[in-house]
This record gives C-alpha cells, structure tokens and sequence, in this order.
C-alpha cells in the first residue's frame, strides 16, 4: 500500500474527485418511500401494467398481506428470497414484500438457462422462491416456492409489519458473471440504494405527474431505479410487457400510450431504438411526454448522441450518461449529454457522497491525467460478494490509503480531465459489456472447454459497429467440433448474451514470439461472397409460388443487410443465430421488413423457412409489398 505522507495526499488531490456531500436520514429504507406516499396520497395510482393498476394503498396492503405469508413460510430479518416472476403486477408486489419481510430479495432472470437459474437458487440459498410452480428448475435442497400469483399465498392480514429493521441491511443480491465459470453474487444495502435514489430526485427531479417506464429485467441493477424511483415525489411506474424492453415499436407505442416521460435504454439498444425512429418516420411528436432519457451498462459513443439529437429534433428530451458497476449500488457518475455535437462522451462527475480515484496497480496516486484504475469510495459501496471472502478482499480493499476506510477496485481504466469529469479508456482484464450485460471472458472459455472433443479454448470481444460488441469463440479438438451443437451446449450453461455470435475451430491457438496467446492474430469468420444480391420483381405476387418467392427474398434480403451475408448464401434451415445474429440483430430484422412481422414474431422463429412460412400464413405480401 502506499505510503501515508503528505506529499501521497497530495498527489490523491490531482487523481480524485469527491460529490457532493449530501446529508439524508441514513435510517431510511427503501420501503420507507412507500409507506410515506401511502400516508400521503393512498388513493393516487403507483403502479399500471397491462393486466391493471394499484393504487399506492393498494400496493402496500398486498405487500403486506405476501410480507406475512412469507413470514408464516419461515422467511425473517436477513434471509434471502429469490424472486423469479416476470415483469407484472405480482413482480413488483413480490419484491415490495420481500422487503417489509426483513429480507432481501434475489431477482432470478428467468430467460437464462436452467443450469444458471439453479445454481443461483443453490448458491443463494434462498429461504423461499416466489415463482409460478414449474417456471423453476428443480434440485437437491429446493426452497419452498410460494406462487404470488394466488391468493392463498396472501394471509388476511394487510395492517403495516411494524418490524423494526436497519438501513444496514441487504437490500438486494445480483449476480454477476463470474471469471471462474460461475456467477457471483453482489450484496447492496439499503443505506447506498437510497443515497442513490435521492441524489437521483435532486439532480433529475420528477413530479408527481411523472411516469418511469420500467423496462430493465430485475436481474440487472439498473431496474433498481426504475422500481423504487418514482416512490419518493409519488409519481408512477408502467410496467411495459415482459419481452416488449427488446421491441422498438412496442417501446414507442407504450411511451405514447401512458405518457411515459422517463425511461432508460443501454446504448446499444438506444442505437436500434434511433434506427427504428428513422426507418419508421416517427418523431418526439409521437413521444411529446418523454423529457428524459438515461443510458448505461456500455459506452455511450459521440455519434449515438449525435443521433439522437438529430432523430428527435430541437426539442429532444434530456439524454443522461450514467456510469456505476453492480458493486456500488447502480451509479456513481452522470453526465448530460446536453452538446448535440461532442467531441468526447466522459463518465462525468461523482453523484452524491461518492469518491472516486484514479490509481495504480499498487494503488498509488497516478500522474495528474494519467491513466489508472477507476476506484469508488463512499456511501454506495456494496457490502461485498456473498459467500466469496477472498474475492471481497480482493476487490473491496480496506484502507488502502490515508483518510479513506474502503474503495472498490472496478477493473475500469479511466483518467480524470481537466474539467474534473472522467474518461473511460477500457478495461485491465477481461470483463466485456454485451448488449449491457457484464460478462467475464473466462466463463465462456470455461464453458468451451467443458464441451468434448475441445482441447483448447478462447473468448474475445470485438467491437463491429456503433451498436454492439459482439463475442467470438474458438476452440481447438483433434477432430471436428459440432459447432452448432457447441452452440447448444453453451445455451445451456450461460445466459443468452454470453453465447458467442460466432464459433470457429482452429487448429492450434496463435501464438506469439514468447509462446503467448496472440489474440489480434485470431481470425475472423470468412466474408460473404460479394456477388451482386437479386432484386425483387416490380410486380406483387399473384399465385402461391410467387408469394413463397417473395417472402424468401423479402426475409432473406433482411437477413443479408442485418448479418453481412448474401441472400443466396442463406439456406431455408439456417438459424438466424447460428449465422452471428443477435438479439439486437433481430430488432434490425424487424426494422427491414417494415412492420410485416413483429419481434415477437421473429424470436419465435429464428429459424429462415418458419419465419418465410409464418408471412405466407398472415398473407401479408399479397396486400403490403409492391
């Protein structure tokens, strides 16, 4: 550690930058904010979802009514519950519950694979899972489920708990990707979720008129705010439907249709979101009730702000670039990206009661703008990892130096400009960011290396367009790999983002001068051919199998501009995620043909010929395509 003198606090100085030191009443939970509204205003609509709406009063009393059925199922102060619902009345019910109930809730995505999802519950040990029964994969040592969905699970009781609980507590554990192959997961208290959501209120005030669309699955943090947010002036959230956070049009539509003025989008999917804007024609007169948007979880480029300025006009609504891992309670910077022409995009500036340094290796001060590792003090600091003591230590380091108690290492490269904001430069291993999700390379290797017949095994990330990091893996076998049931293999062990775009065997791994992994000299997947790529006829189709002509070339010219191939090269059983497609990809898809199919439509059916037989059914082109 550094030495303590006053020339090291000194040069700490010209490498920090502390927010502003913001008193709160540091015993405040997050349920608190509900119970202030609910004395307030009982009545005023908290909540609205496509199945109906509660009213503040109405939230409190059903969360109280789970809170004790929990409790009458063994739950008590400091257990842990998992919560594996879809985005619905009952998810936000569930977690309100969880937290009346002492405990602390474990959001479970339930789109990862089963393997995923039980060693999560494993892990956790989860008191009890709120599920619907069989939307969990079984195991040894299976918690109770209890199935918010029915009433039995409610007791009678609604009055308030009257528990006396701590600020101290932990408010929730999300899992992150795990560089051993496992996921870990991160303990946040409720004292650092409220700091983050009252500098929130102070810096980017809403109303009591105002909505959140809450769109963020709640395995990821970002969903904190989004949940919890709108409680403190009593506005309101929509909770869009689950699947509609990948869809563009439903996005638009539901801004439109509950005058949504607050939501947040991962750059890359701001990226889709601007295109569908521009393809579609429609503009802020659409969305005239959207006044801010935030963005996290990736980089935000100068041409997406750019872009945005430009799709949404003069009276664009606020676009806000927040920065923060998992380990410190969902953000530690923001920047408004109020220039519509930038030449840099920074991290910004520290929010409330947070410090951060830009330090060195052995935790030394850097040079005034160097580079360093990014490190955070101060109220947001996760508690740590649960059950991971060494990894805690590692990575949450008590006192590393004079006058601060705790950072947290984030592995994040970053130097502190002159204007006092931070730059982000990339990272000093091998965590990427896919579509805004945190990903360790390592678990993906772990996960190809497990596969039979691979000897040997890489991950890297590359970055491809404005839009989107996308992975590639290679393996090395003494014979050939089944790279599409690799693939399979792979789907089962790692959540959707993790699997690779594209999977490629080589015969032994590059290597450098010294006998190391040389991974610039990693190939990449062979281009397409360049031949030119047939147009359509003029003239609509009039029989049978012109209409089955039409749609092959219509679905497979969307396929060729999304995946960089040529339509000729694409056979009727090609699966468009075995050609490097991505979820993102798909929404471009959708995009192309013009609203002929939905997303929905399309993810059902990845594979070219169901997607070409679902447009001969709807008989759409007969009536659309001219």
């Amino acid at each position: 550690m550094p030495a303590s003198t006053d020339s090291t606090a000194d040069k700490l100085r010209h490498c920090s930058v502390a927010g502003p030191v913001v008193e709160f009443d540091d015993r405040m939970r997050i349920e608190g904010f509900l119970a202030a509204q609910v004395s307030a205003q009982p009545d005023r609509t908290a909540v609205t979802s496509r199945e109906g709406a509660l009213t503040y009063g109405e939230l409190d009393r059903r969360a109280n009514q789970l809170a004790r059925g929990l409790q009458e199922n063994g739950v008590a102060g400091g257990d842990l519950v998992a919560v594996a619902v879809e985005r619905s009345l009952e998810m936000l019910v569930s977690i309100v519950a969880v937290l009346k109930a002492g405990a602390a809730y474990v959001p479970v995505d339930l789109s990862y694979p089963a393997a995923r999802i039980r060693y999560i519950l494993d892990d956790c040990a989860a008191k009890v899972v709120l599920a619907r029964p069989g939307s969990i994969p079984p195991g040894p040592g299976a918690s109770t489920v209890i199935d918010p969905f029915s009433p039995s699970s409610y007791a009678s009781d609604h009055s308030a708990l009257g528990q006396d609980l701590d600020s101290g507590d932990v408010a929730y554990v999300i899992y992150t990707s795990g560089s051993t192959g496992n996921p870990k997961g991160v303990m946040v208290e409720h004292r650092a979720v409220v700091n983050r959501l009252l500098w929130m209120q102070r810096a980017y005030p809403l109303g009591s008129d105002d909505v959140i669309l809450q769109k963020t699955p709640i395995a990821f943090d970002v969903s904190g705010w989004e949940l919890f947010w709108w409680l403190i002036p009593g506005a309101s959230v929509h909770l869009l439907e689950p699947g509609g956070e990948k869809d563009p049009d439903t996005i638009a539509s539901t801004i439109t249709s509950r005058h949504v003025t607050t939501l947040h989008f991962v750059p890359s999917m701001l990226h889709v979101f601007l295109d569908y804007l521009e393809a579609t024609g429609d503009r802020l007169d659409r969305m005239s009730s959207l006044r801010q948007v935030f963005t996290s979880g990736e980089a935000l480029t100068t041409h997406q702000v750019r872009r945005f300025h430009s799709a949404l006009g003069l009276s664009a609504p606020a676009l806000v670039n927040l920065y923060g891992p998992t380990e410190a309670a969902i953000d530690v910077t923001h920047h408004a990206c109020s220039d519509r022409e930038p030449e840099l995009v920074p991290l910004g500036r520290p929010i409330d009661n947070i410090r951060l340094y830009v330090l060195s290796q052995d935790l030394s001060p850097v040079p005034p703008g160097g580079a360093g590792e990014l490190c955070i003090a101060g109220v947001g600091l996760a508690r740590g990892y649960l059950r991971r003591p060494e990894l805690t230590r590692e990575r949450f380091v008590d006192h590393p130096f004079p006058g601060e108690s705790r950072i947290y290492r984030t592995g994040d490269l970053a130097r502190l400009l002159p204007d006092g904001t931070f730059e982000y430069l990339g990272r000093n291993d091998d965590q990427v960011k896919i579509r805004g999700v945190r990903i360790e390379l390592g678990e993906i290797e772990n996960a190809l290396r497990d596969y039979a017949g691979v000897t040997a095994a890489v991950a890297i990330a590359r970055r491809t367009s404005e839009a989107e990091n996308l992975l590639y893996g290679y393996v090395v076998g003494p014979a050939p790999v089944a790279l599409a049931t690799l693939r399979e293999h792979l789907g089962r062990i790692l959540p959707p983002a993790a699997v690779p775009s594209h999977l490629l065997q080589l015969d032994q791994l590059p290597l450098t001068a010294n006998g190391k992994l040389d991974r610039a000299a990693l190939p990449e997947p062979a281009p397409p051919s360049t031949d030119p790529v047939p147009m359509p006829a003029a003239e609509p189709p009039t029989s049978r199998r012109q209409q089955r002509q039409w749609a092959e070339l219509v679905v497979g010219q969307a396929w060729a501009k999304v995946l960089g191939v040529q339509v000729h090269d694409i056979k009727a059983t090609d699966n468009f995620y075995d050609l490097g497609g991505t979820s993102i990809g798909m929404v471009k898809v959708a995009t192309e043909l013009g609203g002929l199919l939905t997303l929905r439509d399309l993810m059902e059916r990845s594979e070219f010929d169901l997607i070409v037989q679902e447009l001969e059914r709807r008989k759409v082109l007969q009536r659309q395509i001219v």
